[in-house]
């Protein structure tokens, strides 16, 4: 599903487009399957010369191939990267990176060793929406100090109706709430409470709820006992029921950010709703309990014009960043990747979800 997007958005015309991308190769694990995967998702790629090839490593191999996009099962992630990295490959790796933090140490040495531009394909993190968000909460400071932020990325995903080895119920295969949609409510909590260029490091408390050995709800505690304001996150995520349409606020000195969309990783409006005495009101205007007088909103909405998912974002900054010479992109570094996957790891170890990649002592 995500492949599909990915090339459906790479192959948009958009008026904006600040790169060209050809789609050169799909690689599967038959011929057939890779066919299939055009006509069924691609159809315009048919008309053009688009290899199909039955395995990944033809794919590796191809000398028209620039940058390799992986979108494989996250237990796969560190040999598919690892592979198209010794093949001199650029890598854009959906998210999560790996499945562990020490499989995201061993492909971040190799692509380094390597000198070939490596990335997790985290796209919420390039859509405008998030740099607004950032500067209103971080440089705007439109809610004054941050004190404890929400959020909840949740889909109701009846796992008792897949089959074991699906992805989603496999442990093998990197199965959970966590690493497939918790990862969001976590990126948005560091967003949100971690002004950008300062990294302290947050205390962690997590608990999960598991069936099978696979987490069907984590829910995280993040603090920052350094902090101005005493910034807290509660960050949860879960398969057994959907979030609503607000799925995130930041509370503040001066009010409240809230995140709406149909889900954390697809944002597409933000309120800011600022106490009554920081909307243009004084002492003398409140009432005798200050609790009825109006709240000033401003809302912040960000439509794509011409459909996609915004995946666009992401191609875009990787494309520009690859003709600079760059071997790493600044919005989505290595370091962050593996800090997450660290962070990831560590609320894994509290809540009790294991993974047979794991470290055999996996100490949070």
């Amino acid at each position: 599903m995500i492949a599909s997007w990915f090339v459906a958005d790479l192959s948009l015309p958009r008026k904006d487009a600040r790169a060209r991308h050809i789609i050169q190769a799909v690689g599967a694990r038959s011929e057939a399957k890779a066919q299939s995967f055009v006509e069924n998702y691609a159809p315009a790629l048919a008309q053009l010369e688009v290899t199909c090839y039955g395995s990944y490593e033809a794919v590796y191999n191809d000398p028209n191939v620039d940058i390799v996009y992986i979108a494989t099962p996250h237990a796969f992630h560190k040999k598919n990267c690892i592979d198209a990295i010794n093949a001199g490959k650029h890598v854009i790796c959906e998210k999560p990176f790996t499945n562990n933090a020490r499989e995201t140490k061993e492909v971040i040495e190799v692509a380094r060793r390597k000198g070939v531009f490596v990335m997790e394909g985290m796209w919420t993190r390039f859509f405008p929406i998030v740099e607004k968000f950032k500067q209103l909460l971080h440089e705007a400071k439109a809610i004054g100090e941050i004190n404890r932020m929400f959020v909840d990325f949740s889909l109701d995903m009846p796992l008792q109706n897949l089959p074991s080895t699906s992805r989603l119920r496999d442990v093998a295969l990197g199965a959970g709430a966590l690493l497939d949609i918790g990862i969001y409510s976590l990126t948005w909590g560091l967003l949100s409470l971690e002004p950008p260029g300062i990294r302290e490091k947050a205390e962690i408390r997590a608990i999960q709820t598991l069936s099978d050995g696979v987490d069907v709800s984590s829910a995280i505690l993040l603090r920052y006992p350094n902090a101005p304001g005493g910034r807290q996150g509660v960050i949860t995520s879960s398969v057994l029921h959907k979030t609503d349409v607000i799925f995130a606020r930041v509370e503040g000195s001066k009010g409240t950010v809230f995140l709406s969309g149909s889900g954390a990783s697809t944002p597409d409006k933000i309120t800011v709703s600022l106490k009554p005495l920081h909307a243009g009101q004084d002492m003398a205007d409140k009432s005798s309990e200050g609790f009825d007088m109006p709240k000033k909103e401003l809302s912040f909405e960000f439509q794509e014009m011409c459909g996609g998912k915004g995946f666009y974002y992401e191609a875009y900054c990787i494309a520009l960043d690859i003709a600079a010479g760059k071997m790493e992109s600044s919005i989505m570094p290595l370091d962050e990747t593996l800090r997450v996957m660290e962070m990831l790891d560590t609320i894994r170890a509290q809540g009790g979800a294991k993974f047979p990649q794991d470290p055999p002592q996996h100490v949070g």
